[in-house]
């Protein structure tokens, strides 16, 4: 099945509310057709792109294409900003797949400059207005994502179902990623404690990244548009009715309730 085909089978599957058993046609085999299926995907999606999230490569693809990680669009209906001490909703395809990653985001404060050589992370930091604590909504209409690999997530928005802000963090923090902590559990049990240096370069590398990647996609950041950069602690696979909390520390925290969006 073409490429426009398989977006618009995902792209009917988020709008119905319906999951998917299986991957809907061929599985892409290289980081061009991967992204050739979002780019027809974004381009059906009735709505603006409002940030991007950036995730890892799995080893073996990392070494047989030569990066690290991947990206994928966040849409601007499905970002929220969590009010302090409230809990927000996590929202999980009722068929499908969901895990709670907890990043620190990166916020544009000036349109992409468009440039022959790629960003470094001087040229990168110097694009970023807020840092912000945020989760990552992680989730698609295909049951069987997280145990495909990434070609499949990026095919697929990059496996991206949302972003939650909590709030913003002095952009002094990005001098000492070892500092930018966090401690994520699951109905109260913790699961895992990171920090921002266990990401293969640190946020700013991931952020870096992006901008290189979203400019080859021909979709460069603009002011106001933002990065997730990476799950600090992981990926957390979930199901609806849990709750999830992760604490950044003095920066704050961000609590979730898993419900459910769709139906069988």
């Amino acid at each position: 099945m073409p490429a426009a085909g398989i977006a618009a089978r995902f792209v009917a599957a988020r709008q119905n509310g319906h999951g998917l058993a299986s991957f809907p046609g061929l599985l892409p085999s290289n980081l061009d057709d991967a992204y050739a299926i979002q780019r027809a995907a974004i381009a059906l999606w009735p709505d603006a792109i409002a940030g991007w999230k950036v995730r890892r490569l799995s080893p073996a693809l990392a070494a047989r294409f030569g990066l690290d990680r991947f990206v994928g669009p966040v849409f601007a209906a499905s970002v929220a900003r969590l009010d302090k001490g409230k809990e927000a909703d996590f929202p999980v395809f009722v068929g499908g797949s969901a895990a709670f990653e907890a990043e620190y985001v990166m916020v544009a404060h000036a349109d992409q400059p468009l440039q022959d050589a790629g960003f470094d992370t001087g040229r990168a930091r110097r694009l970023i207005g807020t840092v912000r604590i945020g989760v990552e909504v992680a989730g698609s209409p295909l049951a069987a994502m997280p145990d495909l690999d990434s070609l499949a997530s990026i095919a697929d928005f990059g496996n991206n179902n949302g972003q939650i802000f909590g709030p913003d963090i002095p952009l002094a923090a990005l001098d000492d990623p070892r500092a930018m902590t966090c401690s994520t559990s699951i109905d109260g049990i913790p699961v895992r404690s990171a920090s921002a240096a266990d990401l293969p370069g640190g946020p700013l590398a991931a952020f870096a990244f992006a901008l290189d990647q979203c400019a080859r996609l021909g979709f460069p950041l603009t002011a106001g548009q933002f990065v997730s950069t990476g799950a600090v602690t992981g990926m957390h696979r979930v199901r609806v009715g849990q709750r999830c909390t992760a604490d950044f520390g003095a920066f704050g925290r961000i609590a979730c309730l898993t419900v459910p969006i769709g139906r069988t």
